[in-house]
């Protein structure tokens, strides 16, 4: 036997053994996996709550500025929280009036008397009233972090707006005091998980299988979701890690039990008793599902590369969630196939469950012997039993339907589906990144509000201000370069104005403030970075000093454009990858060329809808998106990520049936209706289950959230019903025999990937699956579970 068949049968019957040894042992499955989701949640009921961080990109001008800062300045590298309040005096008012400033001194002496609040500044000593005397704030800083300020601190802060409030000022609080983790399990999210559960109802014709689904994806994404909670402080893990675990953790593991699950319920039809079926399922179903999550998992590690810690910790929190999806699928699933069909026995088993999630053609085939499905085919990969009233089912009769109607117009279909792809993609050409603020936040929030008010009364910059860093380590003389500094600011257009500098205790350093005249987010703020950047690399040259721009705006801008760079690369190695796993799990060189340039399309497709939402506002209402702004510069890269992960997902289920058809001498037509017959309507309610779970986190107030929400469940509609379901069979049709050609060096070279569990069949004995081979001595070469 050759090497890589070997390898294949040895993968093949381990999964096989694993699907047997979980049906026969599902009480200690089950109670492992209890004992797990036990754990993990009450890790995380006792870990402390993580704080919120601010992104940073290693090796950046701002980011080095920070370091410096962090260096040269450590009485002002606070760790506590900060909060604004910001007051407007009443129409025809100004703030500096009498009544409105005692009001204003009485709000800010209320916050005295709390031990967390490390000072307050004056607005009329500190200068933070507007030209026109209508708008002033206040600084507020505590002694710790958002996270851990107690309840009545905050209630406090709240309570002093009020007051404010009743004294007839309008008053809004804006900083990172009131910052809170975004906290799952809204109605919309509520709402995706119900869509999903109606769609496995109608998918597998059962609420028991239904149930069976969605209970072990539940559980996956729990026990992910608690390790997340529990580890958020050691590994400094955002909320936005535990979401987006949870939500790739929910989508593909329903989509995972969904695929074992039918394929168990499709080989009980053929005759196997429950547990042979169950061993079949994960042999089969299963090698696919490790393959799919394997590509998610190698995408989702392989966002490290780019170099920015927070998208290295969401990747490495998403797949740990696919990981754990996996690892559910191999194993619990099945337990449970055990727990609520038969007994431990098939000679004595009596149905029990599964009466009633097998329909009734199933609960009548199940009590026959089962014949060697791929023994005895109908010659071109079509299992013997498909003859069965159960291939008569309405939803194989519509996939086989379409997939003769794309042979009959195979050109009419691509050139509708490509051209319509490329037409939504047209918005990506505009794709502008870059990272939300509180102007992204709703209107009905506090801190959008207090950010308005302060861009009204101080102009739109003010909450973008730029810090320049001017390291006079080298330099003869720290002061004269400072001002030499703060002269080539004030002549750089786009400047409002420039602060004051501040010189480190060892009177090296010095740092200043200049207020941008546009919007943090704007693109003249961003050509602004640039032109300071450049205008003062004289001053270097003179003085010898090293003048760095830092800040949350010039560290934004330098994230954005990282991410701008890394896009193409990392999009390069993705399709690298995607073409090498296909052209070893389909020993095709066409086919892998074909799925690369379809995954290319869809996300394309992606990008132009988030471009058409988020930055034009196209539906913004809809979808409750009250700011339009740049797509945030984790999006793409990110989505690129995932989305390979899942459209190789789809690829996978939907080709292998093909495959294993032609390689049985179908034709190449007769190899579509195969595999659409088998395997398209999986797809279709497996795509639709993960839109839903992807849609129903458009409704948070996260606009990181939201993106990735909207992003995903558009990339995956594309991918699935457009690209999986309408071209990828238009292209075969168009291809015929040339779709399967694969050069004899390569025929030699490549491992012979049995994803669909041929070997298995060939080396599992007919006899296995008779009632009464449980109790009989297993022959030399089968597996024992």
């Amino acid at each position: 036997m050759p090497d890589g068949v070997w390898s294949d049968l040895q993968v093949a019957t381990f999964l096989y053994r694993i699907g047997r040894w979980a049906f026969r042992r599902r009480r200690l499955v089950g109670g492992l996996w209890l004992g797990a989701l036990v754990l993990a949640l009450a890790a995380a009921a006792m870990a402390p709550a993580g704080e919120e961080e601010d992104l940073s990109m290693p090796g950046t001008e701002s980011q080095k500025a920070f370091d410096l800062l962090d260096e040269r300045f450590p009485e002002s590298n606070s760790q506590g929280a900060e909060a604004r309040l910001v007051f407007r005096a009443p129409d025809g008012q100004r703030v500096t009036a009498r009544e409105n400033r005692a009001a204003v001194q009485d709000t800010l002496g209320s916050l005295d008397g709390d031990d967390q609040v490390a000072s307050t500044t004056d607005p009329y000593e500190s200068g933070a009233v507007s030209e026109d005397g209508t708008i002033a704030y206040s600084t507020i800083t505590y002694t710790e972090s958002a996270v851990d300020l107690t309840e009545s601190t905050k209630s406090a802060l709240e309570d002093a707006a009020n007051q404010a409030r009743g004294a007839g000022l309008t008053v809004e609080v804006g900083g990172s005091a009131l910052d809170s983790e975004e906290e799952p399990g809204g109605t919309t999210e509520l709402i995706g998980v119900a869509v999903a559960a109606v769609v496995l109802v109608l998918a597998l014709g059962s609420l028991v299988a239904a149930g069976l689904s969605l209970l072990t994806a539940l559980l996956g994404v729990a026990i992910a979701f608690g390790l997340v909670s529990a580890l958020a402080v050691p590994l400094g893990l955002t909320s936005t890690v535990a979401i987006l675990a949870l939500m790739l953790g929910l989508a593909v593991g329903i989509d995972y039990a969904l695929f074992i699950t039918s394929r168990f319920r499709d080989e009980c039809a053929q005759g196997s008793e429950p547990e042979e079926a169950a061993g079949r399922a994960v042999g089969t179903a299963g090698s696919a599902v490790v393959f799919a999550g394997a590509t998610v998992f190698i995408a989702l590690v392989g966002l490290g590369v780019v170099g920015i810690p927070e998208l290295t910790k969401m990747g490495m929190g998403g797949a740990g969630a696919v990981a754990l999806a996996v690892l559910v699928a191999l194993t619990l699933v099945p337990a449970l196939f055990g727990l609520f069909g038969y007994g431990a026995s098939p000679a004595r088993a009596k149905p029990r469950a599964w009466g009633r999630i097998l329909p009734r053609a199933h609960r009548k085939a199940a009590g026959a012997p089962r014949r060697d499905a791929r023994n005895h085919a109908t010659g071109h990969g079509e299992p013997a039993g498909d003859r069965q009233p159960i291939a008569a089912r309405p939803a194989k009769r519509m996939g086989t339907r379409w997939a003769r109607f794309v042979l009959r117009r195979p050109v009419a279909v691509l050139m509708i589906a490509g051209l319509g792809l490329g037409a939504v993609a047209v918005p990506a050409l505009s794709l502008e990144l870059g990272l939300p603020g509180d102007e992204s936040k709703s209107v009905e929030t506090t801190q959008r509000r207090a950010y308005d008010l302060l861009s009204e009364g101080f102009g739109p910059g003010f909450n973008g201000p730029l810090t320049v860093v001017v390291d006079a380590s080298k330099s003869a003389d720290t002061r004269a370069a400072t001002h030499q500094v703060v002269t080539t600011l004030r002549g750089v257009d786009g400047i409002a104005s420039v602060g004051d500098p501040a010189l480190s205790r060892t009177k090296d350093t010095a740092i200043l403030t200049a207020v941008p005249e546009t919007a943090p987010n704007s693109g003249e703020t961003k050509d602004l970075v640039h032109a300071i950047r450049g205008a003062v690399s004289g001053v270097e040259a003179d003085t010898g000093a090293a003048i760095l721009v830092t800040g949350t705006t010039a560290m934004n801008i330098d994230i954005s454009e990282a991410m701008s760079d890394a896009l193409i690369p990392y999009l390069t190695v993705v399709i690298g990858l995607a073409v090498l796993l296909l052209l070893v799990v389909f020993r095709s060189v066409l086919v892998p060329v074909k799925a690369a340039l379809g995954f290319l399309l869809s996300v394309g497709a992606a990008f132009g809808v988030l471009v058409a939402v988020f930055q034009w506002g196209w539906a913004a209402d809809l979808l409750g998106i009250e700011q339009t702004g740049p797509v945030m510069s984790l999006m793409p890269i990110l989505i690129i990520g995932i989305v390979f992960g899942l459209a190789m997902d789809y690829e996978v289920f939907l080709l292998t049936r093909m495959r294993e058809a032609h390689v049985h001498g179908a034709s190449p037509g007769e190899a579509i209706v195969s595999g659409f017959r088998h395997s398209g309507r999986v797809v279709a309610a497996a795509a639709i289950i993960m839109i839903s779970v992807f849609a129903g986190f458009v409704g948070m107030s996260s606009p990181t959230i939201q993106t990735m929400g909207v992003g995903l469940a558009a990339a995956v509609l594309f991918d699935a019903f457009v690209v999986r379901m309408a071209i990828v069979p238009a292209v075969l049709a168009l291809l015929g025999h040339r779709a399967w050609w694969l050069p004899r060096i390569l025929d030699r070279v490549l491992p012979n990937v049995d994803i669909e569990g041929e070997a298995l069949t060939r080396h599992v004995p007919a006899a296995a699956t008779v009632p009464d081979a449980a109790a009989a001595p297993l022959p030399a070469g089968r597996p024992r579970g």
